[in-house]
């Protein structure tokens, strides 16, 4: 297996000890940002932010199947891990931790190749898919179907984010090759399935879901990959398909809204960087601010019922709770009837680079007030409630999205890495992508 260089013994003294120096390093640690001076992080914070990702990086380097590469898709934060259900969205962020790990020196590169080789190796020539588009699930030792799931297109897509990332990261012959074999063949025009916009998914059984991506939510960068398909490119009227409900704010921005967790505002941003950037609709790097800003004034409104809410404790979307799963989110949730004080670290940790002094002060509470309840070996839990439950499980996607949007915001290297790709520029020229700056 896989180690990242440098790991260390995780103990409850050492955790306490973290969590108990407020400053992490401030004075000696630089500010960062991703390379144009807009994102900032305070000096204080960025002690944290690294241990944070390097955390999330054991994660995906211990929870990867040594042979397939698949994630798991959750882990018990206090180990062992029994379950073998690995997700393609987390296998495509594991892929680009992969990248951000042997950026950072925490995995060499020989071992950081061979990862992505074996991962490569697997989608390329033994996992099933059909039309290019794989099983949201996987057994991670098999790669067999789990729970008789759908293929999924907007988890295609994230696994395609990570093939990307890794051919850009490590652009050999042999894992362009693969990549070219695993990105060449989705037939994004038959997700269409005659209509205007791309389907949900498909299954053996019963064919196309009846749901389609045609409202705004996370589905930015799936439609970009389709436009910029090689072979199989949808029309650049799916991307005018979809609706984008909406109203003008007072500086004439025009803000559009969803009723869908706050994750839908982060996940195409984690690999696309949408900074100055207009389609003629919107600018939606603004609007996810927008989005957490507002997701932020809402969280206040809930103090009288959770006094535990404050300026340095908010965010809640689709996570864990006490009664399972639920995808609770912002002022016109459909499931904010069921809100009961619960926390979502990555509702922040994933809105990083869109309020990073507000969203990095949060997480440095969580570890300050909480310690070791809620920061774990592989860094923060999925959830918890302050009054006393604390969620077992670590999730995949929940600790990639606070990885990546953390190296965004040092550094920017995913977007650098992600924006040069050939696929990904023929999408935003596809879609009519400006700078506005330039107009």
């Amino acid at each position: 297996m896989v180690q990242l260089s440098g790991e260390r013994n995780i103990t409850r003294r050492s955790l306490l000890r973290l969590a108990a120096a407020g400053a992490l390093a401030a004075g000696t640690m630089r500010s960062e940002s991703a390379g144009d001076g807009d994102l900032r992080i305070p000096q204080k914070r960025v002690g944290l932010l690294d241990e944070m990702q390097r955390r999330a990086c054991l994660y995906f380097a211990e929870c990867a199947n040594p042979v397939t590469g698949l994630i798991l898709d959750r882990a018990r934060a206090a180990g062992p891990e029994d379950r073998d259900v690995a997700s393609i969205a987390a296998t495509g962020f594991g892929l680009s931790a992969v990248c951000i790990a042997n950026e950072r020196g925490w995995m060499k590169t020989a071992d950081a190749r061979d990862r992505v080789e074996r991962t490569l190796d697997f989608f390329a020539r033994r996992a099933f898919h059909h039309r290019g588009f794989y099983f949201h699930f996987l057994h991670s030792a098999t790669g067999e179907r789990a729970f008789e799931c759908e293929l999924s297109s907007i988890d295609t897509a994230w696994l395609l984010c990570g093939v990307i990332h890794a051919r850009q990261q490590f652009p050999t012959g042999r894992i362009r090759r693969m990549a070219a074999d695993i990105l060449q063949r989705v037939d994004w025009h038959w997700m269409l399935n005659g209509g205007p916009t791309l389907c949900h998914g498909w299954t053996p059984e019963n064919g196309f879901l009846p749901y389609r991506w045609d409202q705004y939510a996370e589905l930015l960068a799936m439609y970009l990959l389709a436009l910029g398909s090689l072979s199989h490119p949808i029309p650049v009227s799916a991307w005018d398909a979809w609706d984008r409900p909406g109203r003008v704010e007072d500086g004439g921005d025009l803000f559009i809204e969803s009723p869908a967790p706050l994750f839908v505002h982060q996940y195409s941003h984690a690999w696309l960087d949408f900074r100055n950037k207009q389609d003629g609709y919107a600018d939606y790097f603004v609007n996810s601010r927008f989005a957490t800003q507002r997701h932020r004034a809402f969280c206040l409104t809930l103090r009288d019922r959770f006094p535990w809410i404050g300026e340095d404790m908010w965010g809640i979307t689709a996570s864990d709770s006490r009664f399972g799963y639920i995808d609770w989110g912002g002022p016109q949730g459909k499931a904010n009837g069921r809100i009961d004080g619960t926390l979502v670290p990555c509702a922040t940790g994933g809105s990083l680079v869109f309020l990073p002094e507000d969203c990095s002060r949060v997480l440095e509470t969580m570890v300050n007030r909480y310690g070791a309840e809620v920061w774990t070996k592989y860094g923060f839990i999925d959830a918890f409630h302050p009054k006393g439950w604390w969620a077992p499980d670590v999730l995949g996607i929940d600790l990639g999205i606070m990885l990546m949007m953390s190296e965004n915001l040092r550094t920017g290297s995913v977007w650098k890495s992600m924006m040069a790709a050939p696929e990904v520029r023929r999408g935003f020229q596809s879609a009519g992508f400006y700078d506005p700056r330039q107009v």
